[in-house]
């Protein structure tokens, strides 16, 4: 599996959803029916033990998996030693090898070379997201393989026919835009494959480099298909249509003989469809009662890989293809298998296995037998799963009769007879979505005795195409309410304190948070904004350059601020930071690409004028999400801080 298959979650969101060992980013036709509020909780059986930031920061982060040529190693991705490196471990259980040694800039194992141990990596600068990509040689030396200043490079796949190449995407000729480069596997030596002067979205290659797929997205819920004929030269729309469908492509089956992609029209969900070269014509080939998220072929096509989004979690399909049947996946407890990788021989595969209380961890497993086997201990032995909480789907009406999704964590603590405070976490995007799975944060939170309610407002992934457009050039308003209506339902909880609930996010989830606090000043007690946007014209006009492909639907689904100026400033809370009157904590980092330091800068500087308690905290070394250790353990403790100070030792219930 090549790792342009990352590349479907959804290239909206100002914050993706940073689901590390997952392949996601992030709805039935017949919705289940809703869940019932949490029964009163009974005192635990026995009290949770609190762990400090620093334990839950133990907790290593893991991702990515490539089978060495032996198929004796895995290439995986960690953070163990406070930033994220390259290891390798061995299939039959051993010590890891740490395989790069950054102390400085957050580096990503990409794939190690089919014929030898050579491996590829990413690496940007202090967040900037400007990665370069590098080979490691068998020596040890890195080469930057993609030099220059002020460029992007991603990994786009192997000539998987014969290896003796690699495809990589760069924008060097024009910021703007990335154009598709064939690397000689020996040599590094590169030729122009394609020069992308359409401004699409480049997706896969077939496996005889005759066609390239290539993604036309018009807003942030309609999109189409190209098929690039190398030979001629010349585009073809596979998936022209009326009205609003989503079309993305997946891949070329390893024949070259169609291309899959997902699609949602004629129904609220996305499912598999192929287009068939030779016919021209478009084969439904499966569907999900939620949303198909990928799918993807095993080398020589014996397997096809899908994982559907059902209800805030992954869910995986193993298909026989030549079967046609699926394929058992192994027995695991509770929680989700993720980011499956089918070694070349097509006799074992690897995958990440989470839940709620269990970080992800690497497994491996033949196929010949019955029982995985786990490579990795992400969980540090300081922390006992059992002082965790499981995570449930609870759901809630709006203003309006909508129905909202949400992931509800309780603390084993709280009870009617001793309530507890609450945060409303709002996700980023817009139209990310909040997931089940293990978080070392909320859990740190919840540990330390508060409710959290991730909230999927309106216009959320994962739940169909009516929920996800139901927030365009609406935001600041309806999506807004539905958290205005969280904080009813929290307060219905016999366990929450409906006197001291604040709310919280990151990205859009910040700037929902400074919505909050500035249009409605007595609904919550505090305000926690990580790198939020608090000026939509300044953050609109200042999206790197690498997302012109992506811009003019980010204007549909925001505003355009040539054409929107008012609507724009009426929604932003930096031109109404006078209403703001409760505390509130901002977190950014100072290279943030997508949400520039002025947009925090802005913010705290104005709200400090209401002479209102207001910290702020600036890392040097980050950007758009915090991936140094130590810089997670100054956020999230000053986080937990601040909250105590603010929240949980308040008792005045605000206004609703």
């Amino acid at each position: 599996m090549s790792l342009r298959v990352s590349r479907v979650i959804a290239a909206v969101a100002l914050l993706p959803t940073l689901a590390l060992a997952d392949i996601p980013p992030p709805r039935a036709e017949q919705k289940p029916a809703p869940a019932k509020a949490p029964e009163p909780a009974k005192a635990p059986a026995k009290p949770s033990k609190q762990y400090s930031i620093e334990q839950f920061m133990a907790t290593t982060k893991l991702a990515g998996a490539s089978f060495s040529p032996d198929e004796k190693k895995l290439l995986y991705s960690s953070n163990e030693t406070g930033i994220f490196n390259a290891f390798s471990v061995p299939v039959g259980g051993g010590k890891p090898t740490q395989l790069t040694q950054s102390k400085t800039d957050t580096t990503f194992a990409v794939s190690y070379f089919p014929n030898d141990e050579r491996i590829l990596f990413t690496r940007d600068q202090g967040g900037n997201e400007n990665n370069h990509l590098y080979v490691r040689e068998l020596d040890g030396t890195e080469k930057d393989l993609t030099p220059g200043d002020k460029l992007k490079a991603t990994f786009q796949g192997w000539k998987s026919d014969d290896y003796s190449a690699f495809y990589v995407l760069t924008n060097e000729r024009d910021a703007r835009f990335f154009d598709l480069y064939k690397y000689d596997a020996k040599k590094y030596t590169r030729t122009l494959l394609y020069q992308n002067d359409g401004n699409y979205q480049i997706a896969d290659i077939s496996r005889d480099e005759k066609w390239i797929a290539l993604g036309k997205p018009r807003t942030t819920s309609d999109s189409d298909v190209f098929l690039y004929n190398v030979a001629q030269k010349t585009h073809t729309n596979i998936t022209a249509h009326k009205g609003i469908v989503s079309n993305s492509a997946a891949e070329f089956d390893p024949g070259s003989t169609a291309l899959y992609f997902l699609t949602d029209g004629g129904s609220e969900f996305k499912r598999v469809a192929r287009y068939v070269l030779a016919t021209k014509k478009v084969e439904d080939v499966e569907r999900a009662d939620w949303d198909i998220m990928y799918t993807y072929f095993s080398k020589n096509g014996a397997y096809r890989v899908t994982a559907v989004n059902e209800d805030g979690r992954t869910a995986i399909r193993l298909w026989d293809v030549k079967a046609g049947k699926q394929v058992a996946l192994p027995q695991m407890p509770e929680g989700d298998i993720t980011s499956v990788v089918i070694a070349r021989s097509e006799k074992r595969m690897a995958f990440y296995h989470n839940g709620d209380r269990a970080p992800s961890n690497l497994y491996v497993h033949e196929f010949a037998t019955a029982k995985p086997s786990r490579l990795t201990n992400a969980l540090t032995t300081e922390i006992s799963a059992e002082d965790l909480v499981d995570a449930q789907v609870v759901r809630f009406k709006s203003f309006d009769g909508m129905e909202i999704p949400n992931i509800l964590y309780k603390p084993h603590q709280a009870t009617a007879e001793s309530k507890a405070p609450a945060l409303i976490w709002v996700h980023g995007g817009p139209g990310g979505q909040t997931r089940k799975g293990y978080s070392a944060v909320i859990q740190y939170l919840v540990n330390h005795g508060y409710v959290v309610l991730g909230i999927n407002n309106r216009g959320s992934s994962g739940y169909g195409k009516t929920f996800f457009t139901a927030d365009d050039q609406k935001h600041g308003r309806e999506p807004l309410r539905d958290c205005l209506e969280a904080k009813k339902y929290l307060s219905s909880l016999p366990y929450v304190d409906s006197s001291r609930i604040g709310i919280a996010g990151g990205s859009y989830g910040g700037y929902m948070t400074l919505a909050a606090l500035a249009f409605h000043p007595d609904a919550f007690n505090v305000g926690v904004d990580i790198f939020g946007v608090s000026n939509w014209l300044r953050t609109l006009k200042s999206v790197p350059p690498w997302w012109e492909s992506f811009r003019e639907a980010l204007y549909q689904e925001i505003g355009d601020p040539a054409k929107h100026e008012q609507m724009l400033k009426d929604i932003s809370p930096l031109f109404h930071a006078d209403k703001i009157k409760k505390p509130l904590l901002v977190i950014q980092g100072a290279n943030d690409p997508r949400v520039i330091q002025p947009e925090s800068d802005d913010i705290v500087q104005a709200v400090k004028k209401n002479k209102v308690p207001v910290e702020y905290v600036v890392f040097p070394d980050e950007g758009h999400g915090f991936t140094k250790k130590k810089n997670e353990v100054e956020a999230y403790s000053r986080m937990l801080n601040f909250l105590d100070q603010h929240l949980k030792k308040s008792g005045t219930a605000p206004m609703n």
